[in-house]
């Protein structure tokens, strides 16, 4: 018999091999099994278990919800009822909330104010009660902070709206003095010029005929945008690349005037360039915003601070168009009625139909304890439009409510309003789109008069922001 040379026959050789070769394969499909098990379980934990864990929780304390379903929870449910509510218009009526949210909607009339539902894997807890949505946006304990964001919005912005913890406190303490409303006030001319350009355009539109059709929703979305900054939006990653070069050569600039005396303090960029000096020039305080943060904060303001206060204004358009007599009334009396209607068109048409948290901690929100990774979901709009809170008047255009302020417009005076958020973690932006939509309506009112237009259907949806679905469509007269 062959043999090789330690004496080892080449069958004993072929033995051998074979032996080990077996072996291998079954260490490798044993290594396969059982990480597959792993998968598995941990999948079962992650998709299964963890999810009815905290269901079982919240119903132990007398929450009811919708019952989970494995991996997709409410996705189905919630693409069903909004499709169908988006499908057709609605009566010419302030009845909003079936169409922009009747999934929240649908949820709180079957399991109460309290009640929970399933973004997919994750539990939304939702709270309609104005005391204990204060209680969160108060944030005390440190326990909430905003639900994960999607990518595509940090590829536009990466400023205060999207910060947490101790870069959001730095930058809301440095931006903050910026948007007290002396502060503001300097910037009435720009915002002043923007409307007269505005309303020059519409004269040219009606011309010699003393009325036109306009869809004033992108008429308010360019004059929001040429407030804020002259510049226009376009596709999201290229505009982040343009945008930030553009601001970088603004801000670089009005820096060096500021410095050097050729540009006085008279807009939002030279208060926030200013605060930035004053941290920077301080020893005992912390050093200000970089450059480049400056133009995170920048981009936040124009692509938040456009789109909150373009609906705000036409949605105020469309309410007065809908009560001729209180326009009227606004016309003779702008600046003693506009703060009123401007609060009661918040109320019924909120830019932000609803405000999001996330528990992070296990926390308590009054009496419930809330266990970490729950989504919080506090339907701004829903509370809005809740007879108990306002009066059975509610879906009712009555800007009288606000004639002694916020906090006695609703029942008991209890605090129900919140359009802009509450606390510490409140729209740092609200001055800005209040003052500005006083000045438009008070340079619009006395130049023209409008009514809805038969092409016009009541169509309010939200897409990150309560719009008109269909446009806007007014009538426009020369006065």
């Amino acid at each position: 018999m062959c043999k090789f040379r330690h004496g080892i026959s080449i069958k004993a050789y072929i033995i051998s091999k074979f032996k080990r070769a077996s072996m291998g394969g079954f260490v490798l499909y044993y290594c396969f099994v059982i990480c597959s098990l792993l998968l598995v379980l941990y999948g079962v934990g992650r998709f299964w278990v963890k999810p009815k864990r905290v269901e079982r929780k919240l119903k132990q304390q007398g929450i009811a919800g919708r019952p989970y379903k494995l991996l997709i929870g409410d996705v189905k449910e919630f693409v069903r009822l909004i499709t169908e509510a988006w499908s057709k218009p609605i009566n010419l009526s302030h009845q909003i909330v079936q169409r922009v949210d009747p999934f929240t909607l649908d949820n709180v009339q079957k399991y109460r104010k309290i009640s929970f539902c399933w973004a997919g894997t994750t539990p939304r807890l939702i709270i309609k009660d104005p005391e204990l949505m204060t209680q969160v946006l108060s944030n005390k304990q440190g326990h909430f902070q905003k639900p994960p964001l999607n990518p595509l919005i940090l590829i536009l912005t990466r400023g205060l709206t999207t910060l947490e913890g101790e870069d959001w406190a730095k930058h809301r303490r440095i931006i903050n003095p910026s948007f007290h409303l002396e502060k503001l006030k300097v910037m009435i001319p720009e915002f002043a010029t923007s409307c007269r350009n505005m309303i020059q355009q519409w004269n040219q539109m009606i011309g010699s005929q003393e009325s036109c059709e306009l869809d004033v929703w992108p008429q308010f979305q360019k004059l929001t945008a040429d407030v804020i900054s002259r510049a226009k939006n376009k596709r999201r990653r290229r505009l982040n690349t343009e945008i930030t070069a553009m601001l970088r050569n603004v801000i670089e600039g009005k820096a060096n005037a500021l410095k050097t005396g050729k540009s006085r303090v008279d807009d939002l960029l030279g208060l926030l360039l200013q605060y930035c000096e004053n941290e920077n020039e301080s020893s005992t305080r912390t050093i200000g915003l970089t450059i480049e943060e400056v133009i995170e904060e920048c981009k936040a303001f124009y692509l938040a601070g456009q789109e909150t206060t373009s609906s705000l204004l036409t949605w105020t358009v469309v309410v007065l168009a809908m009560h001729p007599d209180w326009q009227e009334k606004a016309r003779q009396e702008v600046y003693k009625l506009v703060t009123m209607i401007l609060y009661e068109v918040l109320r019924l048409y909120p830019p932000a139909i609803a405000q999001y948290q996330h528990t992070y901690k296990q926390t308590k929100i009054g009496e419930i304890s809330v266990p970490a990774g729950v989504d919080i979901i506090l339907p701004t709009l829903l509370v809005h439009h809740d007879p108990e809170l306002w009066g059975n008047d509610v879906d009712e255009f009555k800007p009288g409510r606000f004639s002694e302020g916020v906090s006695k417009a609703s029942n008991n005076d209890q605090l129900a309003f919140f359009p802009f958020g509450w606390g510490p973690r409140s729209c740092i932006g609200q001055n800005f789109a209040m003052l500005e939509a006083k000045l438009a309506l008070a340079m619009i009112l006395p130049n023209f008069s409008f009514q809805l237009s038969p092409s016009y259907s009541h169509a309010p949806h939200t897409v990150m922001i309560l719009q008109p679905q269909h446009g806007a469509q007014i009538i426009l007269h020369k006065l």
